[in-house]
């Protein structure tokens, strides 16, 4: 098609190009001759790839620089995607083979997921445990230039390109935090990038913290790996009591694995459905009973960095009454992209769709909005080496033990990770909070 197109082009070239207007030059037999009467939209498009041919050939005539016409076209369509919404674009080689190793391979960079708006290049969120995550860059930041180049003059995909590069290599970028004024350079070193997405922390007996940080080939295994283990850690005390499923930060990823997922906590009902322009887009991902099924009490996290595929797996829970959804108002992008391979190994990346939570409501530009609002607060600075450890009667002096607090007391150490990220994850200790209230809460009626 890609060949097919560029000859259809050069045509166009070679038949317009003739009536280009050049000093000195008059063409009287055009006024003379009377063209036939063309149906309205046939002219439109007719003189749409005639602007399109006359610019590219005066483009190849008279431009500063001998410009390859394989250059020419790309630019167009590049420019042609990026007008349409922020996550189209086309991809050249190089650009879709990085594509693809973001969801199943190892790959260099700084760890941000990122998006173009208004021009701006903006931090959807930062990966956890990566550079960029350590850097301190923060969803909502601005990146203003890239090793001194402005971002604004490049597009999406050629912002990805230039942030990623080999591993020890550093990378300068120019970013305006979102509460701030004044622009920030840091500098970054470049380092694989893990695309383990699932860990999993058990914060008290029977109650566990599972942290999933994007949608790649084996989110759900790995989901299904961790709640194994929580299971069997837990088989003791009475098997897991309830989960806090932790969605903040979390930039998406693979619809199938969204679906999978939200399916692993749900038994029946629709999960996700999706609507585009044309009906053979439209389709509806339903939930099905398995074993494996977990129906403990749950709490899911989000924020302002929960996106897409993060915001149909909480849409989901929140509709079907699943799980009580905590946080902040998550980042509203609710569209669809086909990834469209090309023949010379090329692609795009085009937008075909809308997404729509169980209830019909669609996350485009509105994202999830929790049931219990809380923002996060960050810890205290006098708190970073000290942090905030709530006092019990059973961390007194000489306080009367029982046979389960000697027992507990064995496994101290290895909660004393979970009781400090507690204590300074205000939005965590809500979560925990709530998945132990839940069954209480289910009991209460209204008059």
């Amino acid at each position: 098609m890609r060949l097919l197109f560029r000859s259809y082009v050069l045509g166009f070239t070679l038949l317009f190009g003739a009536a280009l207007v050049c000093p000195g030059v008059t063409h009287s037999a055009d006024a003379k001759e009377q063209p036939k009467e063309q149906p309205k939209e046939a002219t439109s498009k007719f003189d749409a790839l005639k602007r399109f041919s006359q610019v590219l050939d005066l483009v190849e005539r008279y431009y500063v620089r001998d410009v390859p016409q394989g250059d020419l076209i790309n630019g167009a369509v590049k420019g042609m995607l990026q007008g349409l919404d922020p996550h189209s674009t086309f991809m050249n080689t190089d650009e879709y083979k990085e594509m693809q190793e973001t969801t199943s391979g190892e790959f260099f960079g700084v760890g941000i997921e990122i998006s173009q708006e208004n021009g701006q290049i903006t931090v959807v969120t930062p990966i956890e445990d990566t550079p960029a995550f350590r850097a301190g860059l923060q969803p909502g930041d601005i990146i203003l230039s890239i090793n001194g180049q402005p971002a604004q003059e490049l597009s999406l995909q050629e912002v990805v390109s230039r942030i990623r590069g080999p591993k020890g290599s550093e990378v300068e970028l120019v970013i305006l935090h979102h509460d701030s004024k004044n622009p920030q350079t840091v500098h970054i070193t470049r380092d694989a990038i893990p695309l383990i997405s699932v860990k999993s922390k058990k914060l008290e007996d029977g109650y566990y913290w599972i942290r999933l940080t994007r949608f790649s080939e084996r989110t759900t295994d790995e989901l299904k790996d961790a709640l194994k283990a929580a299971e069997k850690e837990s088989k003791a005390n009475g098997g897991i009591k309830g989960i806090v499923l932790d969605l903040r930060n979390n930039p998406g990823g693979l619809l199938d694995q969204a679906v999978s997922v939200s399916d692993a906590f749900l038994d029946k009902g629709t999960i996700v459905s999706i609507k585009g322009r044309r009906e053979n887009t439209e389709r509806v991902y339903s939930a099905k009973k398995q074993g494996d099924d977990v129906r403990v009490p749950m709490v899911v996290l989000i924020n302002a960095g929960s996106a897409s595929a993060s915001e149909i797996v909480a849409g989901a829970l929140r509709d079907q009454k699943r799980a009580l959804i905590v946080g902040e108002r998550s980042f509203g992008k609710g569209s669809v992209q086909n990834i469209i391979p090309l023949a010379d190994g090329s692609g795009l990346k085009l937008t075909v769709a809308l997404y729509y939570t169980p209830n019909g409501s669609s996350i485009q530009a509105e994202g999830i909005v929790p049931d219990l609002e809380i923002p996060f607060e960050a810890p205290r600075t006098d708190d970073k080496d000290n942090p905030r450890m709530l006092l019990r009667e059973q961390d007194l002096n000489r306080h009367l033990e029982t046979k389960q607090d000697k027992k507990a007391a064995k496994g101290k150490n290895a909660t004393n990770d979970a009781q400090e990220q507690l204590a300074r994850d205000n939005q965590l200790r809500m979560g925990l909070q709530m998945v132990k209230s839940l069954p209480k809460m289910r009991e209460i009626k209204a008059d």
